[in-house]
């Protein structure tokens, strides 16, 4: 289901995700008040925003603090200035060099560690006439892109000379932030090349949400990826700061069935749950196919009318199935799943052992958004 600022609130499904709009502006605000006031911050909004719709939360981003928005590529850039947001955009990762010139038509500014992106740029400014705003990546040790440090201060004075290119930022990434040792050998090496260059009017960025929360180092911008839908990174207690941070994503589902299911019965495929005694179950339409991922089966709660319900038996493709055995429902009542008290996504992460991010991005599969203030 494509997401814009028109989406109707009314779906033709019984479950849903939902975004509080109200907390990205909060979560948002928290963060630039832990920021110094002349640092600015690029909002990462991949993935779609990591499943919460980018073309319905950056308005409110942007005036809530945020000064330019992270993608992942040219596409998701194209979304955002076909919705008219018209800030910066920076695409943080590798661009095809095909695309340069619709990069430049479209005011999206591109990443670039290569003499083929040099010559990219060239050939979009002399058919377009318009110069590709770019950022240099490096790579000081994620070993993903970018440049290596021993050509970084070769080629960064080689694209400032450069006529048919708009040097606007460099940058680069923390690849393991909770580890003090590992990431001071990625800050010296920033900081070599930094020193050694003209770095006027450029926009110098490093740190991401985990490493603005945990250092200080010499830049002009940061990176707020995760926390602005309300999640932390994973880091150890030492920070500078820690945010204050709501969850922006909810889920709920309606119950389509309600039945009795008797002692010794078991449920769904593979029967890893029974009932030992009679029970009441309801059916939600929600399954891994949306997002949910299967190895929660049998390990999860949702909440029904103030009350805590645990999820039973395998979770199917399209549905699952709750003990609601003692509390008083009807069919079309709301299941929630995920809140932002004691339902969260984190939990989820932790019994399923993987990270937050992964989970916010699998819930965007079909599901439809609904935006609330």
């Amino acid at each position: 289901m494509k997401n814009t600022r028109l989406t109707q609130l009314n779906t033709h499904r019984d479950a849903w995700v939902e975004i509080n709009l109200d907390s990205i502006a909060h979560n948002v605000r928290e963060f630039r008040e832990n920021i110094p006031a002349n640092k600015k911050i690029l909002g990462i909004v991949k993935a779609d925003a990591y499943g919460h719709g980018a073309a319905m939360i950056t308005p409110i981003m942007l005036a809530s603090g945020i000064d330019m928005l992270g993608v992942a590529s040219i596409d998701e850039g194209l979304d955002l200035r076909r919705e008219k947001i018209n800030c910066d955009i920076l695409v943080v990762g590798a661009v095809p060099v095909w695309s340069f010139e619709i990069a430049a038509e479209n005011d999206i500014a591109v990443s670039i560690f290569s003499e083929a992106h040099i010559n990219a740029c060239k050939q979009a400014y002399e058919r377009t006439g318009k110069k590709v705003k770019t950022h240099i990546k490096l790579d000081t040790g994620m070993n993903r892109i970018g440049l290596k440090p021993d050509c970084a201060i070769e080629f960064i004075n080689k694209v400032q000379n450069l006529d048919f290119i708009d040097l606007k930022g460099i940058f680069t990434h923390l690849a393991n932030a909770e580890d003090v040792k590992e990431t001071e050998k990625q800050f010296n090496c920033w900081n070599k090349i930094i020193s050694a260059i003209n770095t006027d009017n450029l926009l110098l960025h490093i740190l991401n949400t985990a490493g603005a929360m945990k250092y200080d180092i010499p830049s002009n911008m940061v990176r707020m990826g995760i926390a602005i839908y309300g999640l932390y990174p994973d880091l150890a207690p030492d920070l500078k700061f820690y945010p204050s941070l709501k969850q922006v994503m909810g889920l709920k589902g309606r119950i389509t069935n309600i039945h009795t299911m008797h002692k010794g019965e078991g449920i769904s495929y593979g029967y890893t749950y029974k009932a030992e005694k009679n029970i009441k179950v309801a059916t939600i339409p929600i399954g891994y196919a949306d997002g949910v991922p299967r190895i929660l089966s049998n390990k999860i709660e949702g909440e029904l009318n103030g009350v805590k319900i645990k999820q039973i038996g395998n979770i199917t493709m399209d549905q699952m199935m709750f003990d609601i055995t003692d509390i008083d429902a009807n069919e079309g009542d709301i299941i929630t799943l995920l809140n932002d008290k004691d339902l969260t996504i984190d939990n989820w992460a932790k019994i399923a052992g993987t990270i937050n991010y992964e989970l916010t991005c699998r819930l965007k599969v079909r599901l439809p958004r609904v935006y609330v203030r």
